[in-house]
């Protein structure tokens, strides 16, 4: 078969349209025309790891319209250029929190627990109830039991299933840092470079040419039933009678949902604009292990991490896949920035991996030069994202739900309230996009947090992880990181059962997540009973609420 499929050829030889309509006798004579496409939704979601100087990472106002001020004195600056697509929920806690006196979570590790369960909001196992135990099967090798947020949201629109899950930098995920699994105890490797995930649109290209979308299906393996769903559906939109109707539902029913628009820039030209280029892919790929894949040049305005994006927002504006993440490694030394300590001991203030011990004169500053360096990641990834026009007169950014978490709010407390999020675009208008929302309580001054507590003088001074003095008070700040996926998952179109959990073959909103949503129901590691306690999304984060 043609990459390049004429659309009324393949109707009128092959289609659905010519297959139903000569059933469909109150039809006879009439023109039918497939309505437009409308854009797909998309996750991109970025993961990075240890944290943030939440004090200098939040804007100090925490509920109303953001403005450029707001930003300009936080690490999130580069983020101003996309001041009205930015959403900022506050006072979310994630899940499954480690404390040295099981107050709020498992006891395992402060980061094998908490980065299993960040997006099942399931306890992990082997448990265990030593929080300063160096058991081997417990604090590195502890993982959930159950699938994570980007299987569950693939199992409904990705194609086979699985999303785009890349591992930046090629680092190979461990429990302690991983974050995907598609079944319990089952870690998902996904793709460690650029050219594994470009290799994934080899085909639908031809130079300076968008591909057309039923080359693009074809291409995909989809067959020419399912490539002309959308002249059946306009089919079922006319006026006719109710035998025709009986006739259509019939044939309807032996579909699959699985068409979506494809933007007219899925080409090379687009992936040029990118910089996903094959030289880039290439270089991106050849950093040596000791070498630091992140910071690589590449060019003049990309590095080795942008390249990872620029694959991510070809595949997104392609829709190949619309569930897509980037995780970032953990235990990283970021040599382009000057820095010769890797991030999970700078994270702690000290020159060392310990819990406390003497302040490591200037970390505040060098953590916040990390910070920086994610937020123009992140920005950059916007901006890709806005240079692709849709169909409607949107862009692929306001179409799809950009969002960086963190593994947890302040990395030398290790806790998981009020936790560092930050969300751009609206997923097709369902976001209100603007703001900072704090969705606890509603109040313009929650706290950002006191990462500055310790080692901000010049000389050096101690510092005490276990004491959660840099952190936030666990009064504070609490409510359910659950509920922000239950939003994720209804902008996306996911599909819930009758008891509210996620469901392929559901017809509801979602409203539950997860097997607990309070932190403190992770103790013992599953023994309480399955409670979601606040089921439902934050109608607060809603654009029409």
């Amino acid at each position: 078969m043609s990459r390049q499929i004429d659309r009324r050829t393949l109707l009128r030889g092959l289609g659905g349209a010519c297959v139903a309509a000569p059933f469909l006798g109150s039809l006879e004579g009439r023109s039918v025309q497939a309505a437009p496409s409308a854009p797909p939704r998309r996750l991109i979601a970025m993961f990075t790891h240890y944290g943030c100087v939440t004090t200098r990472w939040f804007p100090k106002k925490s509920h109303g319209q953001l403005s450029a001020e707001d930003l300009q004195p936080t690490s999130l600056a580069p983020l101003i250029p996309y001041l009205g697509k930015l959403l900022i929920p506050r006072g979310i806690r994630a899940m499954n929190e480690w404390t040295g006196t099981l107050l709020r979570g498992q006891g395992n590790d402060q980061h094998t627990q908490v980065c299993g369960s960040y997006f099942t909001c399931q306890p992990v196992t082997p448990n265990s109830d030593d929080p300063f135990s160096f058991n081997t099967a417990t604090k590195f090798n502890a993982m959930p039991i159950g699938r994570s947020l980007d299987h569950v949201l693939a199992e409904q629109l990705s194609p086979g299933g699985l999303p785009l899950y890349l591992r930046v930098g090629n680092r190979k995920d461990t429990p302690s840092v991983g974050i995907s699994y598609s079944a319990a105890g089952t870690p998902y490797a996904g793709i460690g470079t650029p050219a594994e995930a470009f290799s994934q649109l080899t085909g639908l290209f031809t130079p300076n040419t968008p591909v057309s979308p039923d080359s693009y299906a074809a291409a995909r393996g989809k067959s020419i039933i399912d490539i002309v769903r959308r002249d059946l559906d306009a089919l079922e939109r006319r006026d006719m009678s109710r035998a025709d109707k009986l006739k259509l539902e019939a044939w309807k029913a032996l579909l699959d949902d699985t068409g979506k628009g494809v933007s007219a820039q899925c080409s090379q030209a687009g992936a040029t604009k990118l910089g996903a280029t094959s030289a880039n892919i290439a270089a991106a790929g050849m950093a040596a292990p000791d070498d630091d894949p992140l910071m690589m040049k590449i060019s003049d305005t990309l590095d080795g991490a942008d390249i990872y994006s620029a694959v991510a927002v070809l595949n997104a504006v392609c829709n190949v896949n619309p569930i897509i993440f980037l995780h970032y490694p953990g235990n990283y030394v970021f040599k382009g920035l000057g820095l010769s300590i890797e991030s999970h001991t700078l994270s702690h203030r000290l020159a060392n991996a310990n819990m406390g011990g003497q302040c490591l004169v200037g970390a505040i500053d060098m953590l916040t030069k990390i910070d920086g360096y994610y937020a123009q990641k992140f920005a950059k990834l916007l901006g890709m994202l806005s240079e692709f026009p849709e169909s409607d007169g949107t862009s692929a950014l306001d179409n799809s739900a950009a969002v960086w978490f963190q593994e947890m709010s302040d990395g030398n407390a290790h806790n998981l309230n009020n936790l560092p999020l930050i969300q751009a675009g609206s997923a097709g208008g369902y976001f209100k996009t603007g703001w900072t929302i704090n969705v606890e309580d509603g109040s313009a001054t929650l706290t950002t947090g006191n990462s500055d507590y310790d080692c901000t003088k010049v000389v050096s001074g101690e510092v005490d992880g276990g004491s959660n003095t840099t952190g936030t008070p666990a009064t504070v700040a609490n409510a359910p990181i659950n509920k922000y996926f239950c939003n994720l998952m209804n902008a996306l179109g996911i599909k819930g059962g009758a008891d509210g959990f996620p469901s392929k073959t559901g017809t509801a909103e979602v409203t539950k997540f997860g097997m607990y949503d309070k932190t403190e129901d992770f103790i013992h590691g599953g023994t309480a009973p399955a409670a979601i306690r606040q089921p439902g999304g934050f109608n607060a984060l809603k654009a029409n609420p």
